[in-house]
Protein backbone atom coordinates (compact mmCIF):
# COMPACT_ATOMS: atom_id res chain seq x y z
CA UNK A 1 0.00 0.00 0.00
CA UNK A 2 1.80 3.41 -0.66
CA UNK A 3 2.42 5.53 2.24
CA UNK A 4 0.24 8.66 2.33
CA UNK A 5 -0.93 11.04 5.44
CA UNK A 6 -4.09 8.26 5.81
CA UNK A 7 -1.63 5.48 5.78
CA UNK A 8 0.32 6.94 8.49
CA UNK A 9 -2.43 8.31 10.67
CA UNK A 10 -4.10 4.50 10.34
CA UNK A 11 -0.67 3.50 11.93
CA UNK A 12 -0.75 5.73 14.76
CA UNK A 13 -4.47 5.16 15.49
CA UNK A 14 -3.81 2.04 17.70
CA UNK A 15 -1.11 3.97 19.86
CA UNK A 16 -3.03 6.62 20.06
CA UNK A 17 -6.43 4.86 21.08
CA UNK A 18 -5.70 1.75 22.84
CA UNK A 19 -4.92 3.41 26.22
CA UNK A 20 -8.45 4.53 26.62
CA UNK A 21 -9.88 0.84 26.48
CA UNK A 22 -7.53 -0.92 28.58
CA UNK A 23 -7.65 2.14 31.31
CA UNK A 24 -11.54 1.96 32.69
CA UNK A 25 -12.20 3.97 34.96
CA UNK A 26 -8.80 5.91 35.42
CA UNK A 27 -9.80 9.22 34.62
CA UNK A 28 -10.92 9.43 37.94
CA UNK A 29 -8.61 7.56 39.46
CA UNK A 30 -6.05 10.19 38.21
CA UNK A 31 -8.33 13.02 39.62
CA UNK A 32 -10.26 14.23 36.56
CA UNK A 33 -12.89 16.64 37.47
CA UNK A 34 -15.21 15.49 34.30
CA UNK A 35 -14.43 11.99 33.28
CA UNK A 36 -16.55 11.16 29.91
CA UNK A 37 -17.14 8.44 27.78
CA UNK A 38 -16.90 9.30 23.95
CA UNK A 39 -18.68 6.33 21.90
CA UNK A 40 -18.91 5.36 18.47
CA UNK A 41 -19.37 2.48 15.89
CA UNK A 42 -16.90 3.06 14.00
CA UNK A 43 -13.53 0.79 14.07
CA UNK A 44 -10.12 1.59 15.77
CA UNK A 45 -8.36 2.30 12.68
CA UNK A 46 -11.24 4.96 11.07
CA UNK A 47 -10.29 8.41 10.31
CA UNK A 48 -13.16 8.94 12.71
CA UNK A 49 -11.43 7.51 15.86
CA UNK A 50 -8.05 9.07 14.81
CA UNK A 51 -9.29 12.47 15.06
CA UNK A 52 -11.24 11.36 18.14
CA UNK A 53 -8.30 10.21 19.97
CA UNK A 54 -6.32 13.51 18.59
CA UNK A 55 -9.49 15.54 19.96
CA UNK A 56 -9.88 14.05 23.49
CA UNK A 57 -5.77 14.40 24.12
CA UNK A 58 -5.89 18.41 23.07
CA UNK A 59 -8.60 18.48 24.74
CA UNK A 60 -7.11 16.61 28.61
CA UNK A 61 -4.23 19.13 27.87
CA UNK A 62 -5.59 22.36 26.95
CA UNK A 63 -8.22 21.97 30.81
CA UNK A 64 -5.31 20.55 32.59
CA UNK A 65 -6.30 17.42 33.11
CA UNK A 66 -9.63 18.43 34.39
CA UNK A 67 -12.02 16.67 31.58
CA UNK A 68 -10.53 13.39 30.79
CA UNK A 69 -12.64 11.79 27.59
CA UNK A 70 -12.22 8.02 27.29
CA UNK A 71 -12.98 6.78 23.56
CA UNK A 72 -15.09 3.51 22.81
CA UNK A 73 -14.98 2.69 19.35
CA UNK A 74 -16.47 -0.32 17.43
CA UNK A 75 -19.93 -0.91 19.35
CA UNK A 76 -17.57 -1.26 22.58
CA UNK A 77 -20.71 0.21 24.99
CA UNK A 78 -23.45 -1.12 22.56
CA UNK A 79 -25.20 -1.06 19.45
CA UNK A 80 -26.45 2.47 18.44
CA UNK A 81 -29.33 2.27 19.36
CA UNK A 82 -28.66 0.92 22.79
CA UNK A 83 -25.70 3.56 23.32
CA UNK A 84 -28.16 6.34 22.23
CA UNK A 85 -30.71 5.37 25.00
CA UNK A 86 -27.10 5.19 27.12
CA UNK A 87 -26.81 9.03 25.92
CA UNK A 88 -30.19 10.13 27.00
CA UNK A 89 -29.57 8.78 30.36
CA UNK A 90 -26.31 9.88 31.16
CA UNK A 91 -24.62 6.57 30.80
CA UNK A 92 -21.93 8.10 28.32
CA UNK A 93 -21.95 11.48 27.89
CA UNK A 94 -20.89 11.83 23.90
CA UNK A 95 -21.83 10.13 21.12
CA UNK A 96 -20.80 10.05 17.13
CA UNK A 97 -23.82 9.00 15.53
CA UNK A 98 -25.46 9.18 12.18
CA UNK A 99 -28.90 11.52 11.99
CA UNK A 100 -30.43 8.86 10.03
CA UNK A 101 -30.41 6.79 13.01
CA UNK A 102 -30.78 9.54 15.63
CA UNK A 103 -34.32 10.10 13.34
CA UNK A 104 -35.64 6.84 15.75
CA UNK A 105 -35.34 9.30 18.20
CA UNK A 106 -35.72 12.46 16.29
CA UNK A 107 -37.56 12.32 13.37
CA UNK A 108 -36.82 15.29 11.30
CA UNK A 109 -32.63 14.35 12.02
CA UNK A 110 -32.29 12.83 9.24
CA UNK A 111 -33.43 14.60 6.15
CA UNK A 112 -30.02 15.01 4.82
CA UNK A 113 -30.11 11.37 4.23
CA UNK A 114 -32.48 11.84 1.55
CA UNK A 115 -31.57 9.76 -1.67
CA UNK A 116 -29.74 10.79 -3.89
CA UNK A 117 -30.61 14.39 -2.65
CA UNK A 118 -26.60 15.42 -2.77
CA UNK A 119 -24.30 14.95 -6.55
CA UNK A 120 -21.25 15.93 -4.86
CA UNK A 121 -19.26 17.20 -1.30
CA UNK A 122 -19.33 20.57 -2.38
CA UNK A 123 -23.10 20.31 -2.46
CA UNK A 124 -22.84 18.78 0.95
CA UNK A 125 -20.00 20.86 3.25
CA UNK A 126 -22.44 24.40 2.02
CA UNK A 127 -26.01 22.46 2.91
CA UNK A 128 -23.84 21.06 6.03
CA UNK A 129 -21.90 23.88 7.52
CA UNK A 130 -25.37 25.79 6.20
CA UNK A 131 -28.85 26.50 6.48
CA UNK A 132 -29.37 22.76 6.22
CA UNK A 133 -27.28 21.95 8.85
CA UNK A 134 -28.39 24.48 11.13
CA UNK A 135 -31.95 23.13 10.94
CA UNK A 136 -30.94 19.43 12.11
CA UNK A 137 -28.95 20.84 14.82
CA UNK A 138 -32.04 23.08 16.28
CA UNK A 139 -33.95 19.93 16.02
CA UNK A 140 -31.71 17.70 18.02
CA UNK A 141 -30.92 20.37 20.58
CA UNK A 142 -35.25 20.51 20.60
CA UNK A 143 -35.18 17.05 21.55
CA UNK A 144 -32.67 17.63 24.31
CA UNK A 145 -29.63 16.75 23.38
CA UNK A 146 -26.36 19.16 23.09
CA UNK A 147 -24.35 18.67 19.82
CA UNK A 148 -21.94 20.15 18.06
CA UNK A 149 -21.23 22.70 15.30
CA UNK A 150 -19.43 20.59 12.77
CA UNK A 151 -20.69 17.24 11.31
CA UNK A 152 -17.83 14.55 10.82
CA UNK A 153 -17.90 12.67 7.60
CA UNK A 154 -19.46 9.09 6.51
CA UNK A 155 -19.56 9.44 2.97
CA UNK A 156 -21.28 8.44 0.70
CA UNK A 157 -23.23 5.18 0.66
CA UNK A 158 -22.34 2.75 -2.05
CA UNK A 159 -24.16 -1.00 -3.10
CA UNK A 160 -22.22 -4.46 -2.03
CA UNK A 161 -23.74 -7.58 -3.41
CA UNK A 162 -22.93 -11.25 -2.65
CA UNK A 163 -24.98 -12.47 -5.74
CA UNK A 164 -24.92 -9.67 -8.51
CA UNK A 165 -23.93 -6.66 -9.33
CA UNK A 166 -26.51 -3.25 -9.06
CA UNK A 167 -26.46 -1.83 -12.42
CA UNK A 168 -30.55 -0.54 -12.42
CA UNK A 169 -33.19 -0.20 -10.31
CA UNK A 170 -34.82 -3.60 -10.95
CA UNK A 171 -31.39 -5.13 -9.73
CA UNK A 172 -32.99 -4.08 -6.62
CA UNK A 173 -36.10 -5.88 -6.93
CA UNK A 174 -36.37 -8.75 -4.15
CA UNK A 175 -32.96 -8.18 -2.93
CA UNK A 176 -32.12 -8.68 0.71
CA UNK A 177 -30.31 -5.99 1.36
CA UNK A 178 -28.97 -5.14 5.29
CA UNK A 179 -30.47 -1.61 6.02
CA UNK A 180 -29.26 0.53 9.40
CA UNK A 181 -32.43 0.97 12.16
CA UNK A 182 -34.00 4.00 10.55
CA UNK A 183 -37.36 4.28 8.82
CA UNK A 184 -35.82 6.38 6.02
CA UNK A 185 -33.54 3.65 4.76
CA UNK A 186 -35.84 1.01 4.73
CA UNK A 187 -38.60 3.02 2.86
CA UNK A 188 -35.83 4.11 0.56
CA UNK A 189 -34.98 0.36 -0.73
CA UNK A 190 -39.13 -0.72 -0.44
CA UNK A 191 -39.86 1.50 -2.78
CA UNK A 192 -37.34 -0.04 -5.12
CA UNK A 193 -38.84 -3.31 -4.77
CA UNK A 194 -35.92 -4.68 -2.70
CA UNK A 195 -36.34 -6.67 1.03
CA UNK A 196 -34.58 -4.06 3.44
CA UNK A 197 -33.31 -5.89 7.17
CA UNK A 198 -32.93 -3.79 9.30
CA UNK A 199 -29.68 -4.74 11.28
CA UNK A 200 -27.17 -2.73 13.80
CA UNK A 201 -23.72 -2.61 12.64
CA UNK A 202 -22.36 -4.73 14.94
CA UNK A 203 -24.15 -7.49 13.35
CA UNK A 204 -23.73 -6.73 9.64
CA UNK A 205 -20.41 -8.99 8.68
CA UNK A 206 -22.75 -12.00 10.27
CA UNK A 207 -25.85 -11.53 8.80
CA UNK A 208 -23.93 -11.31 5.52
CA UNK A 209 -21.57 -14.65 6.56
CA UNK A 210 -24.66 -16.31 7.28
CA UNK A 211 -26.50 -15.72 4.18
CA UNK A 212 -29.44 -13.55 5.88
CA UNK A 213 -29.24 -11.15 3.46
CA UNK A 214 -27.64 -10.69 0.76
CA UNK A 215 -26.33 -7.42 0.21
CA UNK A 216 -25.54 -3.82 2.28
CA UNK A 217 -24.47 -0.32 1.59
CA UNK A 218 -21.89 1.55 3.52
CA UNK A 219 -19.54 3.86 2.40
CA UNK A 220 -15.75 2.83 0.93
CA UNK A 221 -14.31 3.37 3.72
CA UNK A 222 -16.35 1.11 6.45
CA UNK A 223 -16.14 -1.39 3.20
CA UNK A 224 -12.94 -1.16 3.75
CA UNK A 225 -12.01 -1.56 7.68
CA UNK A 226 -14.99 -4.00 8.08
CA UNK A 227 -13.19 -6.28 5.54
CA UNK A 228 -16.15 -6.46 3.59
CA UNK A 229 -14.62 -8.00 0.45
CA UNK A 230 -14.34 -11.48 2.89
CA UNK A 231 -18.20 -11.64 2.57
CA UNK A 232 -19.41 -9.55 -0.47
CA UNK A 233 -18.05 -9.55 -4.34
CA UNK A 234 -19.48 -6.51 -5.94
CA UNK A 235 -19.67 -2.91 -5.09
CA UNK A 236 -22.05 -0.70 -7.33
CA UNK A 237 -21.15 3.26 -7.33
CA UNK A 238 -24.59 3.94 -6.72
CA UNK A 239 -23.95 7.35 -4.29
CA UNK A 240 -27.08 6.40 -3.22
CA UNK A 241 -27.15 8.40 0.46
CA UNK A 242 -24.41 10.91 1.64
CA UNK A 243 -24.64 9.92 5.79
CA UNK A 244 -22.13 11.73 8.56
CA UNK A 245 -22.05 11.50 12.54
CA UNK A 246 -23.16 14.35 14.72
CA UNK A 247 -20.99 14.37 17.61
CA UNK A 248 -23.93 14.53 20.40
CA UNK A 249 -23.88 15.29 24.02
CA UNK A 250 -25.68 14.65 26.90
CA UNK A 251 -27.10 17.75 28.16
CA UNK A 252 -26.95 17.63 32.44
CA UNK A 253 -23.05 16.00 31.66
CA UNK A 254 -22.71 19.01 29.17
CA UNK A 255 -23.98 21.99 31.62
CA UNK A 256 -21.74 20.70 34.61
CA UNK A 257 -19.15 21.84 32.73
CA UNK A 258 -17.83 25.20 33.28
CA UNK A 259 -18.70 27.31 30.27
CA UNK A 260 -14.50 28.01 29.57
CA UNK A 261 -14.34 24.40 29.47
CA UNK A 262 -17.21 23.66 27.02
CA UNK A 263 -15.41 26.01 24.94
CA UNK A 264 -12.11 24.28 24.63
CA UNK A 265 -14.61 20.86 24.29
CA UNK A 266 -16.21 21.92 21.77
CA UNK A 267 -13.33 24.06 19.53
CA UNK A 268 -11.73 20.72 19.58
CA UNK A 269 -14.08 18.14 18.59
CA UNK A 270 -15.32 20.77 15.50
CA UNK A 271 -11.63 21.22 14.64
CA UNK A 272 -10.95 17.53 14.52
CA UNK A 273 -14.30 16.72 12.81
CA UNK A 274 -13.01 18.64 9.73
CA UNK A 275 -9.87 17.01 9.92
CA UNK A 276 -11.78 13.83 9.65
CA UNK A 277 -13.50 15.34 6.83
CA UNK A 278 -10.36 15.70 4.98
CA UNK A 279 -9.19 11.93 5.80
CA UNK A 280 -11.83 10.21 4.53
CA UNK A 281 -12.14 12.22 1.25
CA UNK A 282 -8.28 11.55 0.62
CA UNK A 283 -8.71 7.71 2.02
CA UNK A 284 -12.07 7.55 -0.30
CA UNK A 285 -9.79 7.95 -3.30
CA UNK A 286 -7.88 5.31 -3.21
CA UNK A 287 -9.81 2.87 -1.56
CA UNK A 288 -11.21 2.09 -4.87
CA UNK A 289 -7.92 0.60 -6.44
CA UNK A 290 -7.18 -1.03 -3.02
CA UNK A 291 -10.91 -2.65 -2.91
CA UNK A 292 -10.53 -3.89 -6.45
CA UNK A 293 -6.96 -5.89 -5.31
CA UNK A 294 -8.95 -7.24 -2.37
CA UNK A 295 -11.23 -8.83 -5.00
CA UNK A 296 -14.29 -6.72 -4.96
CA UNK A 297 -16.16 -5.97 -8.66
CA UNK A 298 -16.91 -2.18 -9.44
CA UNK A 299 -19.74 -0.68 -11.62
CA UNK A 300 -20.52 2.79 -11.91
CA UNK A 301 -24.14 3.66 -11.94
CA UNK A 302 -26.36 6.37 -13.44
CA UNK A 303 -28.60 7.87 -10.37
CA UNK A 304 -31.20 9.13 -13.32
CA UNK A 305 -33.17 5.92 -13.43
CA UNK A 306 -32.92 5.41 -9.75
CA UNK A 307 -34.02 8.92 -8.89
CA UNK A 308 -36.51 8.31 -11.42
CA UNK A 309 -37.87 5.13 -9.65
CA UNK A 310 -38.18 6.60 -6.58
CA UNK A 311 -40.42 9.59 -7.72
CA UNK A 312 -42.49 7.12 -9.28
CA UNK A 313 -43.09 5.36 -6.28
CA UNK A 314 -44.08 8.03 -4.17
CA UNK A 315 -40.97 8.24 -2.03
CA UNK A 316 -39.87 12.01 -1.92
CA UNK A 317 -43.65 12.87 -2.00
CA UNK A 318 -44.37 10.67 0.97
CA UNK A 319 -40.64 12.44 3.08
CA UNK A 320 -41.99 15.35 2.44
CA UNK A 321 -45.53 15.15 4.06
CA UNK A 322 -42.99 13.52 7.04
CA UNK A 323 -41.04 16.39 6.97
CA UNK A 324 -42.98 18.87 6.47
CA UNK A 325 -43.01 21.91 3.81
CA UNK A 326 -40.46 24.02 6.18
CA UNK A 327 -37.65 21.45 6.14
CA UNK A 328 -38.33 20.50 3.03
CA UNK A 329 -37.77 24.11 1.42
CA UNK A 330 -34.82 24.39 3.36
CA UNK A 331 -33.51 20.95 1.99
CA UNK A 332 -34.20 21.80 -2.03
CA UNK A 333 -32.77 25.23 -1.50
CA UNK A 334 -29.72 23.67 0.23
CA UNK A 335 -29.16 21.33 -2.75
CA UNK A 336 -29.80 23.69 -5.64
CA UNK A 337 -32.32 21.01 -7.05
CA UNK A 338 -36.09 19.57 -6.63
CA UNK A 339 -36.63 16.48 -5.62
CA UNK A 340 -40.43 16.24 -4.84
Amino acid sequence: MTVTRRTILMGAAAGVLATPFIRPGSARAQGAEFAYKLANNQPMTHPTNVRAAEAVAKIKEETDGRVDIQVFPSNQLGADTDVLGQLRSGGVEFFLLSPIILSTLIPNASINGIGFAFPDYDTVWKAMDGDLGAYERAEIEKGGLVVMEKIWDNGFRQTTSSTKPIVTPEDLAGFKIRVPVSPLWTSMFTAFGSAPTSINFAEVYSALQTGVVDGQENPLAIIQVAKMWEVQKYVSMTNHMWDGFWMLGNRRAWEAVPEDLREIIAKNFNASGEQQRADVMEMNANLRGELEKAGLVFNDVDPAPFIAKLRDAGFYAEWKKTYGDEAWAILEKSIGHTLA
